[in-house]
């Protein structure tokens, strides 16, 4: 098939005429499919429904130093929790702490403890004239919805195939104290799918940076996430030790969680980080908690109990989402790969698939979508504020829906994508 920026403007408006047709056609239909989030699909949580009844005896109740996980106590986390935890941030147990059951929330009070107390003594980011972070982008909106919240100014800083371009990062972080920290989805990154290579890693770790009190946000998410094999995943270096090699072992707070190991709203979440870190974290979340569910982190220590456990689980999990990556791959490549107008990415494990239409098409795009029963993430969400510059990237989530639901919803999405560009073409 042609390209389309090769047609002439008479094959143009007649592609075109033949989509909206296509496109009317779809709207009929009354579909309801949502491609939104990357949620994981009813038979994921199935997997994990024998979490649920381990501990069901009062006997059943203790962890393995003696703690009844009923009462109050043990402010971060028992023992088997930690080195289950340890196995998702690649860390030591006795590096990490085990929270609630959610990263984003770790993450979000770890920025408001920067902004409250400073780091390690330094001045408190709240009393500065300005804070700002790097962004890598595209990246992940809760990253920069945490941001905003807080007033820290987001400077988008762009993804290469290796991770975040770090020519500009050492660039920006040497020359301006004010930028205080980076966000990093390290491995299998959403929603590119990209893993840091090591070299960046290890630019990150060694860097010069004008304020002391840097911070590398290293959200691990999707650590053991791999859809091609327990055995031949993505590498990454460790965070830690290429800080502590490089004479900087404050640098770096990481985190993690089994939201889309196990249950998401009902899993466990940790961050590991230095000794000194986490001695500051747990004094000065003393005033804020006693501790937390320890049944639940005991649940799930004992459902996966080692990294045999952690591997047959997560294998299990890609066995189910890898058709659908699969799926996506295919149908993009046979209704758009010779038009001229899409790229996108071909991810190892993750949870997304980042898109690129033709500029200015993106909210065009998921609209024409929307219109025809297709909820999409909102075009611009992979940008700080929402504000993609070039209008044209896209995080298809394709997860939650039914292989079958999945086919439909992408028969429309590249329908819309087709309109959209032929639109923009027309236009240009």
């Amino acid at each position: 098939m042609t390209a389309y920026p090769d047609l002439s403007a008479q094959e143009r408006a007649e592609a075109l005429a033949t989509e909206r047709a296509a496109y009317a056609a779809f709207q009929a239909q009354g579909l309801a499919l949502n491609m939104a989030r990357g949620k994981p699909a009813p038979a994921q949580l199935d997997l994990s429904l024998p979490l649920l009844t381990i501990v069901q005896a009062r006997e059943d109740c203790f962890s393995e130093d003696g703690t009844d996980c009923r009462n109050y106590g043990v402010i971060d986390g028992i023992p088997e929790a930690k080195r289950l935890m340890a196995l998702l941030l690649d860390d030591e147990p006795e590096n990490v702490f085990v929270f609630g059951n959610a990263s984003l929330t770790i993450m979000h009070d770890a920025i408001a403890r920067c902004l409250d107390f400073g780091c390690l003594g330094s001045q408190p980011w709240s009393t500065l004239d300005e804070v700002r972070f790097l962004c890598p982008v595209p990246g992940y909106d809760r990253h920069f919805a945490i941001l905003e919240q807080f007033g820290i100014k987001m400077i988008p800083v762009a993804m290469t195939d290796a991770g975040p371009d770090m020519d500009v990062v050492e660039e920006l972080v040497a020359a301006d104290p004010s930028i205080k920290g980076i966000w990093c989805v390290p491995k299998y990154s959403n929603p590119t799918g990209i893993t840091y290579a090591d070299e960046t890693v290890r630019r990150l770790a060694s860097m010069a940076c004008a304020a002391s009190d840097f911070r590398i946000f290293w959200d691990n998410a999707y650590a053991v996430h791999h859809l091609y094999g327990q055995d031949a995943p993505d590498e990454l270096l460790d965070i830690g030790i290429a800080c502590t090699e490089s004479g900087n072992p404050d640098r770096y707070l990481k985190f993690a969680s089994t939201s889309k190991v196990t249950f998401p709203g009902a899993g466990i979440a940790a961050m590991a980080a230095s000794a000194a870190n986490i001695a500051e974290a747990k004094r000065l979340c003393g005033a804020q908690m006693i501790g937390h569910d320890k049944l639940n982190q005991l649940r799930h220590a004992r459902f996966l109990p080692n990294e045999q456990a952690v591997k047959a689980h997560m294998e299990k999990q890609a066995d189910i989402i890898r058709p659908k990556f699969q799926l996506v791959e295919n149908m993009l490549h046979e209704q758009l790969g010779s038009l001229g107008i899409a790229s996108w990415t071909h991810p190892h494990g993750g949870y997304f698939v980042s898109f690129d239409g033709l500029p200015h098409t993106a909210k065009r795009t998921v609209a024409l979508a929307k219109d025809a029963g297709v909820v999409l993430t909102g075009a611009g969400a992979t940008w700080p504020y929402g504000k993609d510059p070039l209008d044209a990237n896209i995080r298809i989530a394709p997860t939650m829906p039914t292989l079958e639901e999945l086919a439909s919803a992408l028969d429309v999405f590249c329908c819309c994508v087709r309109i959209a560009a032929l639109e923009a073409l027309d236009a240009s």
